[in-house]
C-alpha cells in the first residue's frame, strides 16, 4: 500500500508545530539576546566602560541593552539634604537594537518561507511564543541593570562639600513595569515590520490583497534605512584606518553608528532640530553637529547650519535624493502592473512618512545632569551638562511627504513607461 509522499516544505520542516515550537522560539530569543548583549558590551568595552569601578560593567552592559529594546532606565543623583540633582537621560543606542532586531526577524521569518499563505492563528502563536520568551529576559534585563557611583567633585564643590561631610553619589536602575510594557511593544512593531517588509513571508487569507499594496514600499523603506547604515559604516572604517582614535570609532559603530547614518537622512531631507550641547559632557558626534549644537542658548539644527559649519554637509542632501529615488524606483518595479503612478506617489509618501516619523522618535537626544549646593546651582560649573536634540515634526513629516510624493510618482512614471515599451 502506498502512501503520499509529502510535500517539499513539509518534507523540510518548514511548517506545522515542529517549525514554530518553544525550541525554537528559545534558540531565537536567545540568538537576539546573545547578540544584544555581545554588542553592547564590545561597544562599552571600547569606550573605556570596563574601568568602571565597583564592578559596574555588567550592570551597565544590561542598562544598554535595556533602552536598545525598547526599556526605560532612570538615572538618580543624591548628594545630601543641602544639595538637589537633576537627572535625564533620553537616547536609544540604536546600533545595538539593529543588532537583535535583525537577528530576531530573521528567527521569527525562518519557519514561514516558502509558503504563499499562513493562517491567522498560527503567526500569532508564533508571535506569543516568541513575546513571552520575550518578557522573562526584559524582566532579567531590567533586574541586572541597576547600579550607583560615587561622583568626586572639583574645585569649589570639593571643598564645601569636604568641610560638610556630604558624598554625591549617581546611579541608574531599570524601571521594570515599564520596561517590560515598552519592550513587548518594541516586539510586537519589530515582527509586524519583519512581515511587511518581507517578500517571501505568507500573509493570513485576508491580508493578502495588500501584499502589492504595501510590500513594495515597505520592503524599500527598510532597505533605504540598512544603505544608510552600510554608507556610514564604510564612513567610519575609514576614518578609523586614516585618522587614528580607532577605539573611539568601534564603540561609535557599535553603540550609535544607526543614529548617526539616520540623522544624516534626516538633516538631508530636510528636516530641523531644535540642539544644543553645554558642560564637559557630550556624545560623539561630527564636529560640525557639535559646533552647532554649542551654539549660545541652543539653535536650529539643520542643514543649512551644518554647511555653514563645514559645506561638505550639503552631499547630504545629494545622497538622500539619490538614495529615496532608488527606493522609490525599487518599489516600483516590485510592483505587480498595472502600475498607476499617482497610487505610487501617493503610497511612497505614506511609508516615507511612516519611516520618518520612526527614526525622527529613535534618533531624539534629550540627556542632561545637574548638581547644586545651597539652590546655588552648578557651583564651580563641574558637575553640569545637557545636549538636546529634539526633532521639528512638523517639518520632517511635511518634508518626507513631499519628497514621497515626488520620487513615488517619477518613478510610477518611468517604470509605467519602460513597460509599456518593453510590452
Amino acid at each position: 500500500m502506498s502512501h503520499p509522499a509529502p510535500s517539499d516544505s513539509r518534507a523540510h520542516g518548514l511548517i506545522g508545530p515542529a517549525a514554530h515550537g518553544w525550541t525554537q522560539a528559545f534558540l531565537a530569543v536567545a540568538a537576539a539576546l546573545v547578540t544584544t548583549l555581545v554588542t553592547a558590551a564590545l561597544g562599552l568595552w571600547a569606550a573605556g566602560a570596563a574601568e568602571l569601578p565597583g564592578g559596574a560593567f555588567p550592570a551597565v552592559v544590561a542598562a544598554v541593552a535595556v533602552l536598545a529594546v525598547g526599556g526605560t532606565v532612570e538615572l538618580t543623583g543624591d548628594a545630601g539634604p543641602l544639595s538637589a540633582t537633576d537627572v535625564e537621560l533620553t537616547v536609544v543606542p540604536l546600533s545595538v537594537t539593529l543588532a537583535g532586531a535583525l537577528v530576531l526577524a530573521r528567527y521569527f521569518l525562518r519557519p514561514l518561507r516558502l509558503r504563499a499563505v499562513a493562517g491567522a492563528r498560527e503567526l500569532l502563536g508564533w508571535a506569543a511564543r516568541l513575546g513571552a520568551l520575550w518578557a522573562l529576559v526584559l524582566v532579567g534585563l531590567a533586574a541586572v541593570a541597576r547600579h550607583s557611583f560615587d561622583v568626586t567633585p572639583a574645585g569649589t564643590v570639593a571643598d564645601i562639600a569636604g568641610l560638610l561631610g556630604i558624598s554625591a553619589k549617581a546611579g541608574f536602575s531599570a524601571d521594570v513595569p515599564l520596561t517590560l510594557l515598552y519592550g513587548l511593544l518594541w516586539l510586537a512593531a519589530l515582527l509586524a515590520i519583519a512581515l511587511l517588509a518581507s517578500h517571501r513571508a505568507p500573509l493570513p487569507a485576508r491580508l493578502v490583497r495588500f501584499h502589492a499594496a504595501v510590500r513594495p514600499a515597505a520592503h524599500a523603506m527598510v532597505t533605504l534605512l540598512l544603505v544608510y547604515v552600510a554608507a556610514a559604516l564604510v564612513v567610519a572604517l575609514v576614518v578609523a584606518a586614516t585618522r587614528g582614535h580607532a577605539a573611539q570609532t568601534i564603540a561609535v559603530v557599535l553603540l550609535g553608528l544607526p543614529n548617526l547614518a539616520w540623522l544624516g537622512m534626516l538633516f538631508g531631507l530636510g528636516a530641523s532640530f531644535d540642539g544644543v550641547a553645554e558642560g564637559p559632557f557630550g556624545l560623539p558626534m561630527p564636529k560640525a553637529l557639535d559646533a552647532v549644537l554649542r551654539t549660545p542658548g541652543g539653535t536650529t539644527v539643520d542643514l543649512r547650519s551644518l554647511a555653514a559649519e563645514d559645506g561638505r554637509a550639503w552631499w547630504l542632501l545629494v545622497v538622500f535624493a539619490v538614495l529615496v529615488s532608488a527606493a522609490a524606483v525599487a518599489a516600483a518595479v516590485r510592483t505587480p502592473a498595472p502600475l498607476r503612478a499617482w497610487y505610487h506617489a501617493f503610497r511612497m509618501a505614506v511609508a516615507l512618512v511612516l519611516t520618518v516619523l520612526t527614526v525622527s522618535f529613535l534618533c531624539r537626544v534629550d540627556a542632561s545632569y545637574g548638581l547644586s549646593l545651597f539652590g546655588l546651582g552648578d557651583v564651580g560649573g563641574v558637575l553640569a551638562a545637557r545636549v538636546h536634540l529634539l526633532p521639528h515634526w512638523g517639518t520632517a513629516l511635511g518634508a518626507a511627504a513631499l519628497w514621497g510624493l515626488v520620487t513615488g510618482l517619477l518613478a510610477g512614471l518611468l517604470v509605467a513607461t519602460l513597460r509599456r515599451r518593453s510590452g
